[in-house]
């Protein structure tokens, strides 16, 4: 058995207006977005949205709910549903992928996890969480990327979800440093 997983709660970001920060930079970038989401469900692509002219930089969200969803709307590959599971970072990161080239923005960012009560093992607890973020750099720079990263968060499935959406655009936001 591995090390348990580091379980975190994190603040809101109401004061600091993380969704018009993240508007302004990719406004001023010339840069849109577009997110894949199955345990937030919509609540990453309403938060972007709560923000006046996000229309200008937001193309999308999708939400990829079943696996099903998530090798059609996604492509996800089925191998990776079966090695890793859907709430792994191998599937956060074709998830965004996936977004980002559909929608043919220059970010993708997507959800995975068990916002719970049930459904959580040993191994991938209720609270687990991956967020994937992917950039598509100019054609031929080598600079596009896909990244996962993994979190735990405490609480009822409302405030897994709600953290989990808040830390969606907050790994966004330093990503895109």
């Amino acid at each position: 058995m591995g090390a348990a997983p580091q379980r975190r709660s994190m603040p809101t970001d109401t004061e600091d207006g993380i969704e018009r920060r993240i508007g302004d930079r990719l406004r001023e970038r010339d840069e849109t977005v577009a997110v894949a989401e199955s345990l937030t469900g919509g609540l990453v692509g309403s938060l972007l949205t709560d923000v006046p002219g996000s229309s200008d930089y937001f193309d999308r969200s999708i939400v990829t709910y079943s696996n099903d969803a998530k090798l059609d709307a996604l492509r996800v590959s089925r191998e990776s549903l079966d090695d890793h599971g859907a709430v792994s970072a191998p599937v956060a990161r074709e998830m965004a992928r996936g977004v980002r080239d559909d929608a043919e923005t220059t970010w993708g960012v997507a959800t995975t996890g068990i916002a719970g009560p049930s459904g959580g093992t040993e191994e991938k607890p209720v609270g687990l969480v991956f967020v994937g973020v992917a950039y598509a750099a100019p054609w031929g720079s080598g600079n596009s990327f896909a990244r996962a990263e993994r979190r735990v968060f405490d609480g009822d499935r409302s405030t897994v979800k709600s953290e989990s959406a808040r830390w969606a655009l907050r790994t966004l936001d330093d990503v895109m440093d």
